[in-house]
């Protein structure tokens, strides 16, 4: 599997490719496989990171059941800049608000299918990646979608 690893503001980042599409992100690694789509996702992430880029357009192939490819695909339906809670975003995916919480916890390409856009009503809710909720705090802020925690 290509991997391709570049810094960022949250520390290094590595993005993995399978068949010609982004399979997952990972938090730290190395990998230094420039792939056309490796490299176009890179340069994406370094434009989201320079406010110059607020949807991504990549191929993504998950590796996922179908039923949390439907959930991946409502994250992705989030703008930029905005939130939905837990339990809002499981009323549109027809699961509970703990079953999206836990299908959040496994997103595998977080940031660009954005699970820090869901939040708990009243408070942020957790974040698995790499850094924790200071991760998501740092995202949230960078999208202006930080209202909600001051």
């Amino acid at each position: 599997m290509p991997r391709l690893t570049a810094d960022s503001p949250l520390g290094p980042i590595t993005l993995v490719e399978v068949g010609g599409a982004i399979v997952a992100l990972d938090w730290g690694g190395w990998g230094a496989d420039e792939t056309p789509v490796l490299v176009e996702a890179h340069r994406q992430l370094a434009a989201y990171f320079a406010r110059d880029l607020r949807v991504f357009d990549l191929p993504l192939r998950p590796k996922v059941s179908e039923r949390q490819r439907a959930f991946l695909d409502a994250l992705i339906a989030i703008p930029f800049g905005e939130t939905m809670t837990y339990g809002e975003i499981a009323k549109v995916t027809e699961m509970s608000a703990q079953g999206a919480g836990q299908a959040c916890g496994a997103n595998p390409i977080a940031i660009i299918i954005p699970c820090h856009r869901v939040t708990g009503t009243g408070h942020l809710g957790g974040f698995s990646a790499k850094g924790g909720v200071e991760t998501k705090v740092a995202l949230l802020r960078h999208e202006g979608a930080a209202g909600l925690l001051i």
